[in-house]
């Protein structure tokens, strides 16, 4: 199996390159939800932005030790929808005239800080000090779905690795059992039943 490393590059790449055919005239079109397409992007960006931020801020001590358990911590805090917006809207603005090229520029910063840590650092996220290996795949995860999102918003092709996608989906299974929904989806997958409307895990 490829390294979280490895699939966590392999997504990167895989946006950078559908965020690349993006043309000029669409970056204020629809995006998702209240976000417009740079704020989808912007928020989506986010996922090299925050490597590269909790790198440069060591944790003194493991306080999550999965991918899973960081999203059960994320969805029990109840983060404000009102917040993650304005985030998204201002990593949009902060990619400049030139949103692909921003992007790529984030993604050198992201590969450059990897390059610098090891397997083990611990770093202060949002929900409490993780290793980095552990970390990696919930950024894997958001560069999987928000890399859909682009690609459903502008109608243009991505091809997201299938080693980011099994990574990205077993997630998802892992993050659904993690807060108590994994019946639900273990019957939704294997043809038993169908998820509610507007479910999700995370």
């Amino acid at each position: 199996m490829p390294s979280p490393r490895t699939t966590f590059l392999g997504a990167a790449a895989a946006v950078a390159g559908l965020v690349d055919t993006i043309p000029p005239t669409a970056w204020d079109g629809p995006g998702l939800g209240v976000w417009d397409l740079r704020a989808l992007v912007g928020h989506t960006s986010r996922a090299l932005v925050t490597v590269v931020t909790y790198l440069a801020r060591p944790a003194a001590a493991e306080e999550v030790a999965t991918p899973e358990a960081y999203y059960a911590v994320i969805r029990a805090g109840g983060a404000d929808p009102a917040a993650v917006a304005e985030r998204g809207r201002a990593a949009g603005a902060a990619l400049g005239a030139d949103p692909a090229a921003g992007f790529r520029a984030l993604l050198a910063d992201a590969t450059a800080a990897l390059d610098r840590a090891g397997d083990d650092d611990l770093v202060t996220t949002v929900a409490g000090g993780m290793r980095l290996l552990a970390y990696l795949p919930t950024r894997t995860f958001e560069l999987a779905v928000h890399g859909a999102d682009i690609a459903a918003a502008t109608g243009l092709p991505v091809t997201i690795p299938p080693a980011v996608l099994a990574e990205a989906a077993a997630l998802a299974a892992r993050t659904a059992v993690e807060v108590g929904q994994g019946p639900v989806v273990l019957a939704a997958l294997t043809g038993r039943t169908v998820l509610p409307p507007g479910f999700s895990v995370v």
